[in-house]
């Protein structure tokens, strides 16, 4: 097997089957809560979709939420008059049913504590938001607990990006490099900067794709910047800085771990192959990443 097919399997190992468990579950939540921001806000009329890794294609079963947007038209007012007031009122339509965590701009839903369970994260947020113009394209969306309180963006740019990259095999494996050594990237910024790197290398293999990415990472973090494809005003910068030194670390071990010891030490074993070395070498690779763990990034 070439190192180029290993990373396939590594890819087919990390997709979420049409009809699998985790995918149905996931489905039937959202579900459940899109009906209750229905039944809620009765009197409003807003956009309900997903969006994130789902809309993207670009999930990955080690780590996936999914992204259910609510936008409200620009002269609706029934839900709120402003885009905290929104915020507030979209955590009311769900904390009945749901433990509701306050992020930067999402609401993260946990099922509620029972004899049995502990709070079971359902990996659902809730961003609410509202149309600057009519009900469709650009919309602000409330950003709690920071200096400004709002934020502009386009969820249909973001989606569109992403999907008309062409590395989108890159970004789901760049998403399980980041998740497997705890780097905690943003996802929204690490798609960027992936994109960004190979935008003259759409055709290449993956290897060579995930490598040049690396070297870029380990050779010139100092330089490294991206651009919000729905707001060039949206200043990425302090997000990207915390990371930097982690990625240029992570990267630099990456490479010298794949030149001595081939890319089944960074991704591991497929699980077809010996499962209990599999599971040791996961461990391995966890206990190595714990050592060189940057700090996290902001929610």
């Amino acid at each position: 097997m070439t190192d180029n097919e290993y990373l396939a399997k590594i890819l087919e190992e990390q997709t979420l089957e049409t009809g699998g468990s985790e995918l149905k579950d996931l489905n039937n939540r959202g579900k459940e809560v899109k009906d209750l921001l229905e039944e809620h806000f009765t009197k409003c009329d807003p956009t309900i979709r997903y969006g994130g890794s789902k809309a993207k294609g670009t999930m990955i079963k080690e780590s996936y939420d999914l992204d259910i947007i609510c936008y409200f038209p620009r002269d609706d007012e029934d839900a709120g008059k402003t885009l905290k007031e929104i915020y507030e009122e979209t955590e009311a339509a769900l904390k009945d049913d749901y433990f509701v965590d306050r992020k930067a701009s999402a609401l993260r839903l946990r099922e509620k504590a029972t004899e049995t369970t502990g709070g079971l994260d359902f990996h659902i947020d809730v961003v609410p938001g509202r149309y600057v113009k009519g009900d469709t394209g650009d919309v602000y969306i409330y950003q709690h607990a920071a200096d400004k309180d709002r934020l502009k963006t386009n969820i249909e740019k973001h989606i569109g990006h992403v999907k008309d990259s062409q590395v989108i095999e890159a970004i789901r494996l760049m998403k399980l490099w980041n998740v497997r050594n705890g780097l905690n990237v943003k996802t929204f910024v690490l798609e960027l900067l992936v994109i960004d790197l190979l935008s003259g290398k759409k055709s290449s293999t993956l290897t060579s794709q995930l490598t040049h990415v690396w070297k870029k990472f380990r050779d010139e973090s100092k330089s490294l910047s991206v651009k919000d494809p729905a707001n060039e005003n949206n200043d990425l910068s302090s997000v990207l800085n915390a990371a930097k030194p982690g990625l240029e670390m992570v990267a630099r071990s990456t490479l010298s771990t794949i030149e001595n010891s081939g890319w089944e030490a960074v991704f591991g074993k497929l699980q077809d192959s010996d499962s209990d070395a599999n599971k040791s070498l996961k461990l391995e690779v966890a206990a190595t990443a714990a050592t060189t763990r940057s700090k996290p990034w902001m929610a």
